[in-house]
């Protein structure tokens, strides 16, 4: 668990947030803009960046906060008992009006209203299959390098999101506070804000499966060592 005050762990929460969802937002309307009407042009500079700043993101603030910027994220270590109940509810807080700001940043650079809803419908089965998948693996992906690799956490989760931007349907949001700040955006990057609350259900709950499996892997390991 990381050493430092409360203060400054709530202060790289609110800055790592903020530039994840600036460029999650910002990489969109760029690469909207710059790919001539290509979808998949536009989706692969999305998930080019997101993945690239949440490797640095994690490298740079990991040792401060642990770098959750994501309340499925908070959420697992509360189960996991490794953040306090009080401590991880002003996580939550902070890592969803960092999204907005976030948000309101993307768009202030690209000349682009404060918020805006957004109009892109993402909803249906296939897409919370897909959201189920894409948050139960960034929770696999962090919880078993965290066990066997913990160098590892910043290049596993960047490179997993990467990947499942293309192989889940829903485009891998696997973050709620994502999944509001996307839901004010009407760009590339954006989510209806009536099929949200569905995408965040299925994230808290593919986290609480994760880390029930997680659990119990270890429990298992605890056994044939111990």
């Amino acid at each position: 668990m990381t050493k430092h005050d409360l203060t400054r762990r709530l202060a790289a929460e609110f800055i790592g947030t903020t530039f994840l969802l600036a460029t999650v937002i910002g990489s969109g309307i760029m690469g909207e803009a710059l790919s001539g009407g290509n979808i998949a042009l536009a989706l692969l500079g999305n998930t080019v960046a997101t993945g690239a700043i949440l490797i640095v993101l994690i490298l740079v603030f990991g040792p401060i906060s642990g770098a959750h910027f994501n309340p499925a994220v908070t959420l697992t270590f509360l189960l996991r008992r490794e953040i306090t109940p009080f401590h991880s509810i002003l996580y939550v807080a902070v890592q969803i009006i960092a999204g907005l700001f976030g948000a309101l940043v993307a768009h202030v650079m690209f000349g682009e209203p404060a918020f805006s809803a957004s109009m892109n419908a993402r909803t249906g089965f296939g897409q919370w299959t897909g959201e189920f998948v894409a948050t139960f693996g960034l929770i696999a992906a962090i919880l078993g390098c965290i066990r066997f690799r913990p160098e590892a956490v910043p290049y596993a989760v960047g490179l997993f999101i990467t990947a499942g931007y293309w192989f889940t349907s829903s485009t891998s949001f696997a973050n709620p506070a994502v999944t509001i700040a996307r839901s004010v955006t009407d760009s590339f990057s954006g989510i209806r804000p009536d099929d949200a609350p569905v995408f965040i259900i299925v994230q808290l709950g593919a986290a609480i499966l994760a880390t029930a499996v997680f659990g119990w892997f270890a429990g298992g390991e605890k056994e044939n060592t111990g």
